[in-house]
């Protein structure tokens, strides 16, 4: 339909009377069309014929009312499913759908519908694994540092620098893991913006670098860092702070999941208007059939352990998303492949 027309049609549809808004039953509000419309042809007719038979035209009349009846179940079933469902919605229940079998408005108010019930349905399972997720992982060190302070309180333990050590490591992963949720609320409120510059690449890999030899010491697992930038004056158009994130998460986690005393190599290279970045560890790599979840919130590629929230690769996908790239776990598994667009 052109645009004119459409506007007119809306206008139309607008501004004309609704006389049968107060009938609360689509059946009555059919049978009203029926008998009025009826009743003007009939009226039409006898004014322009000057006789029709009354018993053929009552006849008409009560037919058409009947089967109007019985088509308007089809019309009618539908909605009352769709009003079923809300009202058990409105109490937690997503599991009801509606029979979309008609082509019509109706049929699309139902395919409209049922798609809206799983999506409520999705976000209402987001939620509660969120809310099992997050008690779980503050329950964790909460757990551990409580142990540390009764032993100290009750003198079991002494406050040497090791038991201090280990306090203090419980309190960065409560301050980590709060840090991290604010920043994925941020992202997926929007309200994230992002600085961006012109950045040269080599000296920002090299500031992440140093940061995650820290990090991978701290660790004690020998962790060897290689960097290669093709070439040496690549540049990329990010924000410089949540590019070094999203990197260091990335050096991080490969630090965490790859062998002891094995090495971590990051390669940037420019390729055709983008920067393409590789972070590479030498482990056994994620199967196919979970590198899609590993940038889900709380997923650690299958293990539990290694001290990370399960958080990092989730906010660096939301992060890379904003810049309008791409980040993917790329064979063999144990390599995430991002690309940056340098625009």
């Amino acid at each position: 339909m052109p645009v004119k027309l459409r506007a007119v049609s809306d206008w139309v549809a607008e501004t004309l009377p609704r006389p049968l808004d107060p009938v609360r039953s689509i059946k009555l509000k059919l049978a009203i069309l029926m008998i009025c419309s009826g009743g003007l042809a009939f009226g039409f007719f006898r004014w322009k014929i000057g006789w029709l038979p009354p018993k053929t035209t009552l006849a008409a009349i009560m037919i058409a009312l009947v089967a109007s009846q019985f088509l308007a179940h089809g019309i009618t079933r539908p909605l009352r499913e769709m009003t079923a469902a809300a009202k058990r919605m409105a109490h937690g229940d997503y599991t009801r759908r509606v029979r979309a079998s008609s082509r019509d408005e109706v049929g699309q108010l139902a395919e409209a519908f049922n798609q809206m019930a799983a999506d409520l349905a999705a976000a209402d399972q987001q939620r509660r694994d969120l809310i099992a997720n997050v008690s779980h992982e503050l329950r964790t060190p909460i757990t551990a540092l409580n142990a540390v302070l009764e032993n100290l309180v009750d003198g079991v333990s002494e406050p040497d620098p090791k038991t201090l050590r280990t306090a203090l490591a419980q309190t960065e992963r409560l301050s980590l893991l709060v840090s991290e949720l604010l920043d994925l609320s941020s992202i997926e409120a929007g309200a994230l913006p992002l600085d961006r510059e012109t950045l040269p690449v080599a000296p920002l890999l090299a500031e992440v670098v140093a940061e995650a030899e820290v990090m991978a010491a701290a660790l004690g697992r020998g962790v060897r860092f290689r960097t290669e930038v093709r070439p040496e004056t690549a540049t990329v158009y990010a924000d410089r702070g949540r590019l070094h994130q999203v990197l260091l998460n990335l050096l991080d986690n490969a630090a965490r999941h790859g062998p002891a005393g094995g090495q971590v190599s990051i390669t940037a290279r420019a390729v055709d208007g983008a920067l393409a970045i590789d972070v590479q560890d030498e482990g056994p790599g994620i199967p196919p059939g979970e590198r899609a979840r590993v940038f889900d919130r709380f997923t650690r590629g299958g293990r539990t352990d290694g001290g990370g929230t399960g958080l990092g690769l989730a906010i660096s996908r939301w992060v890379v998303d904003l810049h309008g790239g791409t980040i993917a776990v790329a064979d063999p598994g144990s390599r995430i492949h991002l690309v940056l667009p340098d625009h």
